[in-house]
C-alpha cells in the first residue's frame, strides 16, 4: 500500500499513518494472542514450536522497527518542531524500553520447552495491555503534531516508524 501523498509527492498525514501502523500492529498481536490462547501447549509441542516462535519473532521485529523509527526519527523531529512535547516523548521512549524488556522475556519463554504455558500467556497479555495503553497515549498526544510536522527527509519514502514490515 502506498502512503497518501500530495501532488508534489510529499507524504501527508503522518499522524493518521501512525494510527494505521498501530492498527496493523494491534491486528498482528491479536493473531499471535489468538494462536497462543487457542493452543496453550503449542510452545511445548515440537511440531508447533517453530511456528509460534516465528510468529512471535516476526511480531517483535515489527514492533522493534516501529519503536526504533520513532526513537531515532519521529521523536527527534517532533522535539525539534514542538519542544513542548519533549516530556511526552521521553515518557514514550521509556515505554519503548519496557516493551522491549517484555518482548525479550517472551522470546526467552518461547525458547524454553519446559516453560509454563500460563506464564507465556501472562507475558503476552501483559505485552498487549502495555502496548494498547502506549498506542492510545501516543495517538492522543502526537497525532495532531505529526499531521502538522514538516519533515522534508520523509518526502521520498515512508519513514521506518510508519512501515508495516518487520526488520529486514
Amino acid at each position: 500500500m502506498n502512503p497518501p501523498s500530495e501532488p508534489d509527492g510529499r507524504l501527508t498525514a503522518f499522524g493518521n499513518q501512525l494510527i494505521e501502523a498501530h492498527l496493523w500492529l494491534r491486528e498482528e498481536l491479536a493473531r499471535l494472542r489468538e494462536e497462543v490462547h487457542a493452543h496453550p501447549d503449542a510452545h511445548t509441542r515440537p511440531e508447533r514450536t517453530w511456528e509460534l516462535r516465528a510468529h512471535c519473532l516476526t511480531f517483535c521485529s515489527a514492533v522493534t522497527k516501529h519503536h526504533s523509527g520513532e526513537d531515532e526519527g519521529a521523536f527527534p523531529a517532533l522535539a525539534e518542531q514542538f519542544p513542548e512535547l519533549r516530556p511526552v516523548l521521553d515518557e514514550l521512549a521509556r515505554d519503548h524500553r519496557q516493551v522491549a524488556d517484555i518482548m525479550r522475556a517472551l522470546q526467552e519463554l518461547l525458547g524454553d520447552l519446559d516453560a509454563d504455558p500460563e506464564r507465556v500467556r501472562a507475558e503476552l497479555d501483559g505485552l498487549a495491555a502495555l502496548l494498547e495503553s502506549h498506542f492510545v497515549y501516543e495517538e492522543k498526544r502526537l497525532v495532531s503534531a505529526l499531521n502538522a510536522l514538516d519533515a522534508p527527509r520523509w518526502r521520498a519514502s515512508v519513514p521506518a516508524f510508519l512501515s508495516r514490515t518487520p526488520l529486514a
